[in-house]
């Protein structure tokens, strides 16, 4: 967080967490294994959280999209991908533009499974759960990713939008 991907090394990992660089190498491999567990990690945490938050919720398609807002938001002010994108956004263009990261791969399981429930209970209309829930990552990945540009009223809207396209 202090210098930003690029010019992070595991050696500078293993000073600031009192460990061999040998050890940061044997858990991690590369820098790359490194920064996709840690994404990885938080996105959990915070997907974890707004699932418990909604839990009491009636259906699977209002669980969805409520934690699914809430989650948008929430990684719009998380430090850690606040200053990704602020230090190497350009890092993250592959991911955009090219492939699915390990991060949005546990996203679209996730949400996939989501989404059968949804049908299961009735709250949500047929479709293709895989790619509804690639539709629903790529909407919520532009709030993300342009976070500057977003006010506060539009999770209102992305509200309305994954409602309205799950019924």
């Amino acid at each position: 967080m202090d210098v930003g991907l690029r010019r992070t090394t595991l050696a500078d990992v293993a000073r600031r967490a009192g460990v061999s660089r040998m050890t940061v190498y044997r858990q991690y491999g590369d820098l790359d294994t490194l920064v996709a567990a840690l994404l990885t990690r938080e996105l959990v945490a915070v997907v974890d959280t707004a699932r418990k938050e909604v839990a009491e919720l009636l259906t699977a398609r209002e669980r969805l999209v409520e934690a699914g807002v809430r989650v948008v938001e929430r990684i719009d002010h998380h430090p850690l991908y606040r200053r990704v994108l602020d230090l190497d956004p350009e890092l993250l263009l592959p991911l955009i533009v090219d492939r699915f990261g390990s991060t949005q791969k546990a996203a679209l399981a996730l949400v996939t499974e989501q989404l059968e429930d949804g049908q299961a209970d009735g709250s949500v209309r047929a479709l293709d759960p895989r790619l509804a829930a690639t539709c629903l990552l790529l909407t919520a990945q532009s709030f993300v990713f342009s976070a500057r540009l977003v006010e506060e009223a539009a999770y209102d809207e992305l509200r309305r939008m994954f409602d309205g396209y799950l019924r």
